[in-house]
């Protein structure tokens, strides 16, 4: 069947004159038949590829072949998905290079700098980061371990679409809990770079509780999530050298999340052991009234932190906390 119908679907997606209905068929088999596609996959992307550097179709047009694309992508074994995606953004990284007039830079700093100055070209910015977005989502899926440079670009970019353009987490077509819980998955990484992204990340995104519904759902619903990592971290889960970037998250939550912070402390701390079980009761207690009270000095909670770590860690007192 598919054989049948997909060399027709293509060859349609090159007339203008049947934009709506060839790029609508087209996402709706790479929907429901994503895991029957795989042997069609390169023939699907470079037409594709094709008909978005000729302009044939309109702006919403090209969003939903982004979307048939993130359909197609995410059914791929990883090797397969970097490969396709790099072939597909290269021809946009090109074109914003031209608009930026920048000498070629394949970092994510280039879409910033276009977020930032050419409203203009916003849809198709959004199509392609919606794309990026679904496809990394996908490598999620499958396990990010062995991949901690892709997770630490994407979220250094998610971070700053979330500084530039925070509109964009208000799209249907972007999973933001998925993201959220990535950043959350990520957190754990070993590599200290993909930590400090994520923290980014994170506070990027919790000033946006207030002003971005999506983003104020998910971090009441799986806000805890994002203190328990936090706090397994500062428990000695991560690098000394990364405490700066967990109390940073933490001032974020007490900034704009008070009273959920306040609950989610309580409970993250009430299980014997964690984050450490070398810290009791009353030492935890003290560290969660610490940082509910700092609301403004970002610098105190640095210490809060550094000096809790060194008691999660058996060091406080001695010469590599005189060190620290």
């Amino acid at each position: 069947m598919l054989s049948s119908v997909l060399p027709l679907v293509l060859q349609a997606l090159g007339n203008p004159d049947l934009s709506v209905s060839s790029v609508s068929t087209l996402k709706k088999i790479c929907r429901e038949c994503k895991y029957d596609l795989p042997p069609y996959a390169t023939n699907i992307v470079a037409v594709s590829q094709e008909v978005l550097i000729k302009q044939i179709h309109k702006t919403s047009q090209c969003m939903w072949l982004m979307q048939a694309l993130g359909f197609l992508l995410s059914a791929l074994p990883v090797e397969d998905i970097l490969r396709n995606l790099h072939s597909l953004i290269t021809p946009y990284i090109q074109q914003l290079e031209k608009l930026a007039d920048e000498t070629p830079n394949p970092s994510n700093k280039l879409m910033v700098h276009i977020f930032a100055s050419e409203t203009d070209h916003f849809p198709p910015i959004k199509a392609l980061f919606e794309l990026v977005t679904s496809v990394t989502l996908s490598i999620f899926q499958q396990g990010p371990r062995d991949h901690p440079d892709i997770v630490d670009s994407f979220m250094q970019l998610q971070a700053q679409a979330l500084k530039r353009k925070p509109d964009l987490f208000l799209s249907e077509s972007l999973d933001v809990k998925a993201v959220f819980h990535c950043g959350v998955l990520s957190l754990k990484f070993p590599e200290a770079p993909t930590v400090k992204s994520t923290c980014l990340f994170f506070t990027e995104l919790l000033p946006h509780c207030s002003d971005v519904p999506p983003l104020a759902r998910v971090v009441q619903e799986d806000g805890k999530l994002l203190i328990q990592a936090v706090l397994e971290g500062i428990g000695g889960g991560a690098s000394r050298s990364l405490m700066d970037q967990f109390a940073e998250v933490l001032f974020s939550l007490n900034k704009h999340c008070f009273s959920l912070l306040a609950v989610w402390l309580k409970e993250a701390l009430q299980p014997p052991g964690f984050p450490s079980s070398r810290v009791t009761i009353e030492q935890k207690d003290n560290f969660s009234h610490q940082i509910l009270r700092e609301r403004v000095n970002k610098r105190r909670v640095k210490d809060i932190v550094k000096e809790f770590t060194l008691l999660c860690r058996g060091l406080h007192g001695t010469e590599y906390a005189a060190e620290y």
